[in-house]
């Protein structure tokens, strides 16, 4: 892409997303300029801001998919993005106002696309246990689907901020897993010209974007995938182990008091979705509740108490991210960076450390990108590069055949 005139004047745009571990909305303020090679952005503002209670109540259970109405969900749909919009409405305070907002919405449900040719799916997805014949046909379908919540369209009206939202479907609608999207923002604003590194976030699922060095046809040769549970095990995990006391692990303190039991590990990573080559991704469909009462039974030979249970659980998120990029990648990287929550989990990051030994672990904070915030200051780029049209999508994170603008339109009438 050529650069434009718009892109040589700062726009200042909000990014919006809630994860799969659905601890609150994520809001960054950015100023964005250039376009792709030159993309500069400043981080103006960043906030958490909690679901309340029930609602995020409310959120989990259609994850885990309870059966609701459709009022029911319209409701949720609804609620959603008016606690979107007040965030929108907060991060602005106090600085000059936004002109365009990038909302990811809240991910309720993920499933990837299947490969009518080969007769497999390209995950191993199951849908919930029925024997009705509308889940025979659509587990079989050669699209992927995946449903995000908070209408775009009442945060630009509640806002009076033009919103573009949805962002996955156009990648999923030729093709592609509309997974994982941040890559191509990764490689403008994190890759280094002589060093191959692993941008790799921590949310409630895991995921990974290998950049090589920046020279030659190094945009093509990006690989990027979810690697598998991130925080989502843990926090249901500390959640359940705690009575609902606590909803996640401070620091890993938890886990660290514990010791792993690496055979269980060992055993969990025989999981098929750890050996399915990318591109793939998934979510609380597979690595969510049922997924957890599966470990915690598997658990129950070791008489493992909570504290190795938390440590074994967190080992099989280390473990994984490992294997995958033993496994898929070309090359080892040079140098991993760290984002997302689990970022900040030191327990987590210190058995990263010692199962990469040669390899620094950072977290993009030291190399001058928030950590906390990345994922939302990436959404922002997004819809900053569906205005000007430019693709957000890469072919060879999502699988997509090609490149494609990314993302819904909503115009403020306000």
């Amino acid at each position: 892409m050529h650069p434009t005139e718009e892109a040589a004047v700062p726009t200042r745009v909000i990014g919006l997303i809630s994860g799969t571990s659905v601890d609150g909305i994520d809001a960054a303020l950015v100023e964005i300029s250039g376009t792709e090679l030159d993309l500069k952005i400043e981080l103006l503002a960043g906030a958490t801001y909690p679901y309340p209670a029930e609602l995020r109540e409310k959120i989990l259970a259609v994850g885990a998919g309870v059966a609701i109405s459709m009022a029911e969900l319209a409701e949720i749909d609804d609620a959603i993005a008016q606690i979107f919009a007040q965030a929108a409405q907060n991060i602005q305070i106090g600085h000059q106002p936004a002109t365009l907002i990038g909302s990811h919405g809240q991910t309720v449900y993920h499933r990837p696309p299947t490969d009518r040719g080969m007769g497999k799916k390209t995950t191993p997805y199951s849908p919930l246990p029925s024997t009705d014949a509308i889940n025979r046909v659509c587990a079989h379908s050669p699209l992927g689907y995946s449903l995000q919540i908070g209408r775009g369209g009442l945060i630009a009206h509640l806002t009076g901020i033009t919103t573009v939202s949805n962002f996955r479907v156009a990648d999923i609608d030729i093709g592609g897993h509309g997974a994982p999207l941040v890559p191509r923002v990764d490689a403008y604003l994190l890759s280094h010209p002589q060093e191959g590194r692993c941008i790799q976030n921590i949310g409630g699922i895991g995921n990974v974007a290998y950049i090589p060095p920046r020279h030659g046809d190094w945009l093509s040769k990006i690989r990027a995938w979810d690697t598998g549970p991130g925080n989502s095990l843990l926090d249901l995990a500390v959640e359940h182990l705690s009575a609902g006391a606590k909803t996640y692990d401070e620091d890993g303190n938890w886990a660290a008091s514990g010791t792993p039991c690496y055979p269980l590990v060992e055993q969990w990573l025989n999981q098929d979705y750890f050996h399915l080559p990318p591109p793939k991704s998934t979510g609380r469909e597979l690595f969510g509740m049922t997924y957890l009462h599966q470990c915690l039974k598997d658990a129950q030979a070791y008489q493992l108490n909570a504290a190795d249970i938390l440590a074994t659980l967190t080992e099989l998120t280390a473990a994984s991210i490992v294997h995958s990029y033993r496994t898929f990648l070309p090359e080892m990287p040079q140098r991993v960076l760290l984002c997302g929550g689990g970022s900040r989990n030191l327990y987590l990051k210190q058995r990263l450390e010692l199962l990469l030994p040669s390899i620094p672990v950072l977290t993009t904070d030291e190399v001058g990108l928030s950590a906390d915030f990345k994922e939302a200051i990436a959404f922002a780029v997004l819809a900053y590069w569906r205005l000007l049209g430019i693709p957000g999508n890469l072919p060879t994170a999502t699988g997509a055949p090609i490149e494609v603008l990314l993302g819904e339109i909503h115009q403020s009438h306000s």
